[in-house]
This record gives structure tokens, sequence and C-alpha cells, in this order.
């Protein structure tokens, strides 16, 4: 099967020093690119996490530090995996909790400018799990009829998922799927717009879940004593916790679209504001009454016999 394709669908898969977004580097890279006309382009990178990667991890992935010491940082490749992966709709397997928040953050670390504002997101997981709910191994298996050799190496892993995806499309063309609502629909079908509606389960707005959008659109915070509560009705009761998230340890792309939600509610606020009353303009400056000017002075006459003669009779000389 042909997927159908406005444009390209990039599926990628990241191995990383561990799986906080905020923390952990990215040590592996893989992108298959598959094209409208068919045709796909693989491409493979390994990056210098620049700091150490926990046995325990490398234990999965098998990546070790010796493995990677030589590599490229994630910051001297960031322009050319952009340049890869160019405008393409994105997809993965649980890519939307975990391969692109952790992608974000190290392009916003890098500095490089990804956009993500007119992409779509295709997470392969999503519909594996409520489909089915198995692991890529199991899911592999049992749409692709094959055992995945060498799981957990990225570019085995990512032709994997594009072919989970392929089998899932045959799988469920014509099968019907209930929402918790009762909402009964066939969602799985050759088109990323309906995919990417279909596996966004919780409409995330920053990827890492902190901040979602409900069911009227508007973004709610996701976690802790605001859960479910939006952005505008948190700051205007307790401004300070866009402070507090500023400070916190939260991922730089959550920190981004905070820094959005806090613009708006700002400008919102100033549009809503009453105009103040003018004061002292040349219209309405009250007129105060002048102070009289004071008569001008008679300029001095000469001294004459008359003067004199009156001077004598006052002083009696």
């Amino acid at each position: 099967m042909k997927l159908n394709l406005k444009r390209p669908l990039a599926f990628f898969d990241l191995e990383a020093t561990g799986v906080n977004v905020g923390a952990d580097r990215i040590v592996e890279i893989a992108v298959l690119k598959a094209m409208p006309d068919g045709s796909e382009l693989v491409k493979t990178w390994r990056v210098n996490p620049e700091m150490p990667i926990p046995l325990q991890t490398s234990l999965i992935h098998g990546i070790y530090d010796e493995d990677i010491a030589n590599e490229p940082t994630f910051k001297t490749l960031a322009a050319e995996i952009a340049e890869f992966i160019g405008d393409s709709d994105l997809a993965g397997y649980n890519s939307n909790k975990f391969d692109i928040p952790m992608l974000l953050e190290e392009f916003l670390r890098a500095e490089v400018d990804f956009d993500m504002s007119n992409r779509k997101f295709v997470d392969v997981q999503n519909i594996f799990h409520q489909m089915e709910q198995r692991t890529l191994k199991a899911a592999y298996k049992f749409y692709c009829q094959e055992d995945l050799i060498n799981a957990h190496a990225a570019e085995a892993d990512v032709i994997a998922t594009y072919k989970v995806l392929l089998g899932q499309l045959e799988m469920y063309k014509e099968t019907e799927f209930e929402s918790k609502q009762g909402v009964k629909s066939i969602p799985v079908v050759n088109d990323v717009d309906a995919l990417h509606i279909f596996t966004n389960i919780n409409k995330p707005v920053d990827f890492a879940g902190r901040l979602v959008y409900n069911d009227t659109d508007e973004v709610c915070f996701n976690f802790g004593k605001h859960k479910g509560k939006t952005t505008a009705q948190v700051f205007s009761v307790e401004p300070s916790y866009y402070a507090w998230m500023k400070n916190g340890d939260f991922p730089l792309y959550t920190k981004k679209k905070l820094d959005e939600e806090w613009a708006n509610f700002n400008a919102k606020k100033n549009e809503n504001r009453p105009a103040r009353p003018q004061h002292n303009t040349p219209a309405n400056k009250p007129q105060y009454q002048q102070k009289p000017q004071p008569k001008p002075e008679k300029p001095a006459q000469p001294i004459n016999s008359d003067m004199l003669e009156q001077l004598k009779m006052k002083f009696g000389k």
C-alpha cells in the first residue's frame, strides 16, 4: 500500500541518554522521509550528547560513550537535520510524548527555529494502543507477520514503525471505533489529517503534555493544582504561577508556549481596560482667573514753587 500524502511524512526515532525531555540528550536520530510520489529517503545521525550515557540506558539501545565520543554535537547537526525534515509532517512511535518534545528541546538549545505551527503529527503508537494495546515488537509481529530484529536500534525501529502504519491502514480500513464518549467512526484511514486527529488523543499544546487544549480549544494546564483550568483563569487569580513555571524545571518548548499564552493574556487584558480620563489638555484645561496687573506709575514731576510751598505748610518751615 502507498501512503496518500499531500506533502512528505517524516517518520523519525530517537535514542537518548534517558527519558527526561528537559535534561537528557539525543545520541542517535533516524528519519525515514516518505514522499508523495511513493519514494522514501532514510538518513541516520549519531550524536555526541556532551554528557555520559547511563549504563542502564546503553544496555537498552546498545550505544555507549565510546561509540559517540567522536561524533558531532546536535548543535553542529541541527541545521542539516532541520533541512532534511523540511516542511514534512511528523510521524513516529510514541512520538507525541517523547520524540517530538525531545527533538524540539534540542532545536531550541541549538537556536534553530523549527516551525511546528502547520505540521500534522501521526503517533503510530496511539493507533496501536487504542486498537490493540501492544509494544512495537508485538505490533510488528501482529501487523507484518515478522519478528523485529535488532529492536531499539533507531533505524530498525523507524523502519518497523513505517511498516506497522501500512499494516494498520490495511487492517483497520473498514473497522469501526467507539470513543469513550460513545462516538462511533472509522478513524484509521489513509489520510494524514484524519490520523493526526485520531492519534493526538490529549490535544497537547507543548507536546510534553503540560499544556493541552480543552473541548472548546482553550489552552489549559494539565498538571498540578490548576489541572483543567485555562491559562487565562490561572493568570487572572495567580499571575505568579507564570513566573514559577518559567523558573522551574520544564522543557524549553513548554516555556515557549507558556510565553505565548502570557502575551495573549496581557494583550486581551489591555484591550478590555477602560480608557483613562485625560487631564490638563488644551480642550479641557480649566481657565484660571488672572491676577490684576498693577497700574503703571506716573512719571516723576519736576519740583516747582507750588510744591515747595506745600512742603513748608506741611512741615512748618
